[in-house]
């Protein structure tokens, strides 16, 4: 035996061995990507091969080093599949800290369910998704998966970095494609950020991104508008069994009306004759939509249904009328069946339901969105419905659909709109009530708050939830009350004008604090803006005010007999670019006092540079909102 030989060979194998384990052990990680990360990627690299307009090949590899529980999200081991979509490889492996192989996970060993919540009544869509508990922090994980499809509408969008505390040593994409199917592009945020073009030709198109450190969350970020990344589309694609073509929003909407929802709003003759008796001698189209509307939300119930092409068909009317439920696009489509019977014209529309205000990209015709509503022509404007709730009233939108781009389904075509934009002081909170102190100290008040707008939608599902909940609520809004009990509560909906209107009686003990004969309270008990504003040094981003509002409070206060008053607050005002707030007391006499406070926040996107002065303008806010009033008890 050549001992030298088999020396060789084993320091060969040794010194290949220590290079794996040290390619994938944390000690290697710069300290610049360490910062403000609770994990790297180590590598992320996507390769997609679009072989023809019914064939795509999506290959995935993903090295994530985990630093810490929160992470865990940043592995992102799951895949969708149907019947169109299928999963040829999906794997894992894991490494300890010192890159050493801890765990092997095959395909049987990932869990595999229904891509739906609980709600869902029949799906054909699942996903298949790792679920690792680690033992220790930090660990390494090899993420590897192909996916085959038919389905070439939806091209995987490529996030270099999708996160905050997130950073990244790379990330590659690389696409192929036939160029006869109109490929495109559009890339944002790039700007600060290391990331290459290295292929750009009419088959190719290649990115890398090295060295990205983590950003950290900043408050009031604008959303969806600050990250990295890049949408691509086909014109000519194919979607569960449909090929089709998306060269303009007119030509898609053509397309979408004419493959999915022809055909699906037939409705049985009982239905349609009962809907033409509700409405009756009605002309006017808008007040017939009304009708309508009502009928729907008392007869159907939401529910998710991910079946049909791609999730994107709704089901037939007649389904919907029969079994009394549906998902977004069924419900939509189903209004649009009965709107239909009593000849008022409506479009279903595609859009992205979100509380942050999410555009469809008008400028990048593909398929987009997450949701459907239904558009009903007013004039020159839409009344827009929210098919899937039953409590919403008729053509309200806040805050889910509210202010955003959407794409209106026309037979003739797509129109690029934008919904409803609840204006700042339409988003109101008006409020009127009374508090009285005894000599103790003890607090009891009545106070009606009346909210519209963006305003309203946050608090009119207070008249249908249970007691408990109601009390927790009221002690949350109020929590600068201690000791409060909440005596009574009324309420009234006011769905034609949008406002609701709550009536409470609350009392406290010692909301006074009396000592060494004196009394002292502040005197803004019902309406207080106690929120910080995180100081954050050095801000990156610039910061959005997503929704105005505008805050109006007149409060009579009842002082304790056997008091005088020391001291009193004086009239306060701010008038700043992000908003305007004033109080003032007017004392009517030894025993009875009003104060009256309005605060009007604006909406906008403001510099980063501006963010210290609009953290000081709400600070003057909440210091104001708890100046005290001083009393002397009379000897």
């Amino acid at each position: 035996m050549n001992f030298k030989l088999v020396s060789f060979v084993f320091f060969f194998s040794i010194s290949l061995l220590s290079a794996q384990k040290s390619e994938y052990t944390s000690l290697l990680i710069p300290d610049s990507l360490k910062q403000n990360a609770n994990a790297v990627v180590r590598l992320d690299q996507i390769d997609i091969l679009i072989s023809s307009q019914r064939n795509m090949n999506v290959k995935n590899k993903r090295v994530v080093t985990v630093l810490n529980e929160k992470g865990q999200e940043a592995i992102n081991a799951y895949e969708h599949y149907n019947k169109k979509t299928t999963v040829e490889n999906i794997q894992a492996t894991v490494f300890d800290a010192f890159g050493n192989e801890i765990k092997k996970i095959k395909r049987k060993d990932f869990r595999d369910q229904c891509a739906t919540d609980g709600g869902t009544v029949f799906s054909d869509s699942r996903y298949i998704f790792l679920d690792y508990t680690p033992t220790q922090y930090p660990f390494t994980i090899i993420y590897e998966s192909e996916i085959e499809t038919s389905t070439t509408a939806f091209i995987p969008q490529w996030f270099p970095l999708n996160d905050y505390q997130l950073s990244v040593e790379k990330s590659i994409l690389n696409v192929s494609y036939p160029d006869n199917l109109g490929f495109k592009k559009m890339e944002f945020n790039f700007a600060n950020f290391k990331i290459n073009k290295t292929v750009d030709s009419s088959t190719k198109l290649s990115y890398i991104a090295t060295n990205i450190p983590a950003l950290k969350q900043e408050d009031y970020s604008p959303a969806y508008s600050v990250l990295p990344k890049v949408m691509m589309c086909l014109e000519l694609f194919h979607l569960e069994g449909v090929d089709g073509t998306a060269k303009s929003w007119k030509e898609y909407g053509q397309w979408y009306s004419d493959k999915f929802l022809t055909g699906t709003t037939e409705l049985p003759e009982e239905t349609k004759t009962k809907i033409k008796n509700l409405v009756g001698q009605e002309k006017d189209p808008i007040k017939k939509a009304a009708i309508v509307y009502k009928y729907l939300q008392e007869k159907s119930r939401y529910v998710s249904i991910q079946v049909g092409i791609g999730g994107w068909k709704p089901m037939l009317a007649n389904d919907v009328d029969r079994l009394g439920y549906g998902d977004c696009k069924a419900l939509s489509n189903y209004t649009r069946a009965l709107l239909n019977a009593v000849d008022v014209p409506s479009y279903v529309t595609l859009l992205y339901g979100d509380r942050d205000k999410h555009d469809i990209q008008s400028d990048f015709v593909s398929m987009q969105g997450n949701h459907m509503i239904l558009s009903i022509p007013n004039g020159d404007n839409y009344v827009f419905l929210e098919c899937t709730s039953q409590d919403n009233p008729f053509g309200y939108q806040a805050n889910f659909t509210d202010d955003r781009t959407v794409l209106v389904v026309k037979p003739d075509g797509g129109e690029i709109v934008r919904t409803k934009n609840y204006e700042n002081k339409g988003n109101a909170q008006s409020s009127k009530g009374n508090y009285s102190l005894v000599e103790n100290g003890d607090f009891s008040g009545n106070i009606e708050i009346v909210s519209q707008g963006s305003q309203y939608s946050q608090k009119y599902r207070l008249e249908t939830t249970q007691p408990t909940e109601r009390e927790k609520h009221y002690k949350e809004y109020w929590d600068n009350i201690n000791n409060l009990k909440i005596n009574k509560t009324t309420f009234s909906n006011d769905k034609d004008k949008i406002s609701f209107t709550e009536n409470t009686a609350i009392s406290a003990v010692n909301y006074g604090i009396v000592s060494n004969n004196k009394m002292i309270f502040v005197v803004n008990a019902f309406n207080q803006t106690s929120g910080v504003i995180k100081r954050i040094r050095n801000r990156k981003n610039p910061f959005e005010i997503q929704r105005g509002s505008y805050d109006t409070d007149e409060i009579a206060v009842a002082l304790p007999t056997g008091f005088t008053i020391e001291s009193l607050p004086t009239t306060f005002e701010l008038n700043t670019k992000f908003g305007e707030y004033k109080t003032e007391i007017i004392q009517k006499d030894n025993n009875n006092l009003i104060y009256k406070r309005s605060i009007f926040i604006k909406k906008g996107i403001y510099k980063n540079t501006e963010y210290d002065e609009f953290r000081l303008f709400m600070e003057q806010i909440s210091r104001n909102d708890n100046a005290k009033i001083i009393l002397n008890k009379n000897q």
